[in-house]
């Protein structure tokens, strides 16, 4: 894997690092009169991330009207449910940043539709009639497991080739419901950011990054990289098995 890797003492560090980064991608896009669209994850790291973007945001000189954003991944839940990552995203940055709703591209709830094979299809329309060629930047949290997205070590869905989005059942990681862009939508970025804290997560990181290398059946998150660069943010306890 031709990633470069960077180790910040702290998770607030970390998060405090990527979210300068992603101001300055944004800004350098929307510099070139291009408009940007950002792939953002969930959990911890990620919300921590989100509240640094809005801290940040005032003198950066992004406007965040003209910035889509998507997910890598959601869970199959109720709309206004606190495990869905959109509804961590808004409460975080998208409405103190000013990101209008017609830029922000949800996965549907189970309020919107039947079923999780709805949702996912849902999604995949939503790529294909206002999704880019390319995405400025895709983050992605790992976990314990290796994991990325919804894409789980050993899973059916890691083979899937020929479809934009999968529809998860059955998840090892509640909730059982889920829908995750494929590896080939993953690998639509410039830059993929993978942002990863605490020491749960540190056999996994070495694992990946083993010169030796893994297989995307043991670890997913071996198989994502960026068009342009991959870029591994740990804070110091998820390196401590490097």
């Amino acid at each position: 894997m031709n990633a470069r890797v960077e180790v910040h003492e702290t998770p607030a560090a970390l998060a405090t690092t990527v979210a300068g980064e992603l101001l300055r991608v944004v800004g350098e896009a929307q510099a070139t009169g291009r408009v940007p669209h950002v792939v953002l994850t969930g959990g911890t790291i990620a919300d921590a991330v989100h509240r640094e973007v809005a801290r940040l945001s005032a003198g950066s000189g992004v406007d965040w009207a003209s910035v889509h954003l998507w997910w890598g991944d959601e869970r199959f839940v109720p709309r206004d449910s606190g495990d869905r990552n959109a509804v961590q995203a808004r409460a975080a940055f998208l409405e103190a940043v000013g990101v209008p709703d017609t830029s922000v591209h949800e996965v549907p709830s189970t309020d919107d539709v039947a079923d999780v094979d709805a949702a996912a299809h849902a999604y995949a329309e939503e790529l294909a009639s206002a999704g880019p060629e390319e995405f400025d930047v895709l983050m992605l949290g790992v976990g314990p497991d290796g994991h990325i997205a919804s894409l789980f070590p050993g899973r059916p869905e890691l083979d899937v080739r020929d479809r934009t989005t999968v529809p998860v059942t059955d998840s090892p990681k509640p909730p059982p419901e889920r829908v995750s862009l494929t590896y080939p939508t993953l690998a639509r970025s410039r830059a993929t950011w993978l942002l990863v804290s605490g020491e749960g997560k540190a056999e996994a990181v070495a694992r990946t990054l083993s010169p030796a290398g893994t297989t995307i059946e043991e670890s997913p998150a071996s198989g994502v990289s960026g068009r342009e660069e991959t870029v591994w943010f740990l804070d110091r306890a998820a390196a401590s098995h490097l």
